[in-house]
């Protein structure tokens, strides 16, 4: 259940962002989720496309530096210590969280995190220990 994330290189001006948004755009591909992060030199453009493949040969034939990344997507409740859960289940398999971002779902009091984990086959296997629900890409926009 691990969903690919494009993450493309960005020099940190005005327009940057522009050109492979519109590139995606222009081959009708849709993001389903995003992150940016940002320094003084450059910035990353975390993307989460249902077609990443296409995604990613559309970026790089507009000329765009992508990296393909695996995540891990989980369910989690929206109320205090939710997060502190995943993590507890995790922390107890010695995995390491690299970075995660999040978003709600149409449900209540639940919200998806996506997360970059250092290994995501033996984070899997401890979340799925600790009772916490993973989630695919296709069953994020249902729920």
């Amino acid at each position: 259940m691990k969903i690919h994330q494009l993450s493309v290189f960005l020099e940190n001006h005005p327009g940057a962002l522009e050109q492979p948004v519109r590139a995606l755009a222009e081959a009708g591909l849709n993001i389903d989720t995003l992150a940016l992060a940002d320094s003084s030199e450059f910035g990353i453009l975390r993307l989460v496309i249902r077609d990443w493949r296409r995604a990613l040969a559309v970026l790089q034939e507009a000329g765009c530096v992508v990296n393909v990344h695996e995540l891990v997507a989980v369910e989690v409740s929206d109320h205090p210590g939710g997060l502190a859960s995943v993590l507890a289940a995790v922390e107890s398999a010695g995995v390491n969280v690299e970075y995660m971002y999040g978003f709600p779902l149409h449900a209540a009091e639940r919200s998806a995190l996506l997360i970059r984990f250092d290994d995501a086959e033996r984070a899997m296997a401890a979340l799925v220990a600790g009772g916490i629900r993973l989630l695919e890409l296709e069953a994020l926009a249902t729920l």
